[in-house]
């Protein structure tokens, strides 16, 4: 029992093992990056459309949960950009825009339990691969057209009014409105951009200083020095959260677990990706089936404080990193200075100006877009571009909710269509270059009368065989006097029942024209299960061959045929 409670519970090992010598460092990390949880948590809440004390409730009880149950030492967890507009959109789906908050933050947590339940599911049940679904093209694209839904939305904050809309095309109707409409609140803009200057030059010119907390400090001590007047945060709830039970009504169910599900597909991809990124730089293996259940559990934490859902958060993370945190004392540090500003200051940050927050939220869409990631797919490959572009569409037009769906999808079909369409090579000889070689590369490579060497680089399944068996019949038709099709089949790594039964048909036909069907490299695993599939009774166990040479060799023997250039 010791040992599983080492292994599900790395916050026990990390007691055991915790070092006197790094208590001063991580006590100081923890206070340097309390100045990013408070006003980030906050501007996030909103932006997920729920009180700005729910955005510390949410950071306070996930932190102590990951020091419990995550196993990296230095990842920090929060509430997230990404997943702000998600949570807005399933909460106004299942109670429409006008909602009051509370409604809104019981179903929040709701949410926030489903999420958790899914990744702790996920991590006991070794799933991790699931944060494969979104490829990188597609999560450039996803992650684009977020930042662009994000800045939108955040704008009318900025400039000191309000605006509904629907998506992000009824976001900018609303917003050109606004501004026609003289609604611009020149005062506002004026704080909001600057607390945007001071932090994105700040994060280029000086990393080390924080931005944030400097933009938030200035813009609050401001307001009532100059009599802005501009809309505040107010005095914020005294003391800490109180347990609850999260509460949704059943006709709310469906759209909440559909909306989860796309949560947790992006917080579990955020978790695995962040995590691999800070593992490597010190030196140390990421447990990602650990990494899902660190951060379900915070994610149910959460949800029984009037929580919302989590994710990891590389900024905050590299924040931690470079004030020297060595353990995750330094998110429970961080936990008990958010704790304390509610029990002791909760009035510090009243007069906190809306349009910082809205700074807060744009800043954090800034370094979600990556523009040039999209210029490099486009030098790389023109396809991925282009589902790049399909996925930053989907959330730009569709929703966030329909364009996490499309991005998923189009990276699941990306893949398939590579198993369907393969690339396929006609190879030869060619001159000074060891081995046998794709013609489209050496278009003077020799090749054998009556021999075609075929690559086909997929496994042959279900989807691909009839692409396969219609080539092999185009080369049964169209190259005169031919005897063999050698399968240079080190590419093949599966067959299956489909496949076997479609090669057992085509050798047939193929030995009715004359033609011998051969395999050159056939993995052991794969040439087992043909044996298997009995399709040797058909195909000549002779003519499966260890190498592309001995299938060559043995051709020429049998032919007494020379290597001949291409006419």
């Amino acid at each position: 029992m010791a040992v599983d409670v080492a292994r599900w519970v790395p916050g026990v090992t990390a007691v055991r093992s915790y070092r006197v010598a790094w208590l001063p460092r991580d006590l100081m990390a923890g206070i340097v990056l309390t100045t990013l949880l408070v006003p980030q948590g906050m501007a996030y809440a909103e932006l997920a459309g729920l009180p700005p004390i729910t955005g510390l409730y949410t950071s306070m009880v996930c932190l102590l949960a990951y020091a419990v149950f995550g196993p990296s030492r230095v990842l920090v967890l929060g509430p997230d950009s990404s997943l702000g507009p998600m949570i807005a959109t399933v909460l106004v789906g299942a109670v429409g825009a006008t909602a009051l908050p509370a409604e809104k933050v019981g179903l929040a947590a709701t949410l926030s339990l489903m999420v958790g339940v899914m990744l702790l599911v996920a991590g006991f049940a070794k799933l991790g691969f699931l944060a494969d679904l979104l490829s990188h093209p597609t999560q450039v694209g996803y992650l684009n057209g977020l930042a662009l839904t994000i800045l939108i939305g955040q704008l009318p904050k900025l400039f000191g009014f309000s605006a509904g809309g629907d998506g992000l095309l009824g976001e900018t109707a609303e917003l050109m409105r606004g501004i026609a409409a003289g609604k611009v609140v020149p005062t506002a803009v004026a704080v909001g951009v600057f607390g945007l200057v001071v932090m994105l030059v700040l994060g280029r010119l000086a990393p080390r200083v924080p931005g944030v907390l400097l933009a938030v400090v200035l813009s609050t001590l401001a307001v009532p020095l100059l009599d802005l007047g501009v809309r505040v945060v107010g005095t914020l709830p005294q003391g800490l959260p109180t347990p609850e039970l999260p509460s949704a009504g059943l006709d709310d169910l469906a759209v909440l677990a559909a909306g989860a599900i796309g949560i947790t597909v992006v917080s579990l991809t955020d978790t695995i990706s962040t995590a691999s990124a800070f593992a490597a730089r010190t030196g140390r293996e990421v447990r990602g089936n650990q990494e899902m259940v660190g951060i379900g559990a915070a994610n149910v934490a959460a949800s029984f404080f009037q929580g919302f859902p989590v994710s990891t958060s590389g900024s905050r993370t590299a924040v931690a990193q470079q004030a020297g945190a060595r353990t995750q004392l330094t998110g429970v540090v961080g936990a008990v200075a958010i704790g304390l500003l509610l029990l002791i200051a909760p009035g510090l940050l009243k007069n906190l100006p809306q349009p910082t927050l809205a700074a807060v939220v744009i800043a954090a869409a800034i370094s979600l877009a990556d523009l040039p990631a999209m210029a490099s797919l486009w030098r790389r490959r023109k396809v991925e571009f282009w589902l790049a572009v399909a996925a930053f569409l989907g959330v730009a037009v569709l929703g966030v909710l329909p364009g996490m769906a499309i991005a998923v999808a189009l990276s699941v079909l990306n893949v398939f269509r590579r198993v369907w369409w393969p690339y396929q090579a006609v190879l030869g000889r060619a001159d000074g270059v060891d081995g046998f070689h794709d013609t489209r590369t050496y278009p003077d490579a020799a090749h054998l009368p009556g021999l075609v060497l075929f690559r086909f680089d997929a496994p042959l399944v279900f989807a691909n065989v009839r692409v396969f068996r219609d080539r092999l019949r185009e080369f049964a038709r169209t190259e005169p006097g031919l005897r063999w099709i050698v399968i240079a089949a080190e590419p093949i790594t599966d067959v299956d029942t489909t496949a076997a039964d479609v090669l057992e048909e085509l050798d047939r036909e193929l030995n009715d024209a004359g033609i011998s069907l051969v395999f050159a490299e056939m993995k052991t695993p794969v040439h087992e299960k043909v044996d298997r599939y009995q399709l040797t009774r058909v195909i000549d166990p002779a003519h499966f061959f260890p190498t592309i040479d001995d299938a060559v060799a043995a051709y020429r023997r049998e032919t007494g045929t020379t290597w001949t250039q291409p006419s």
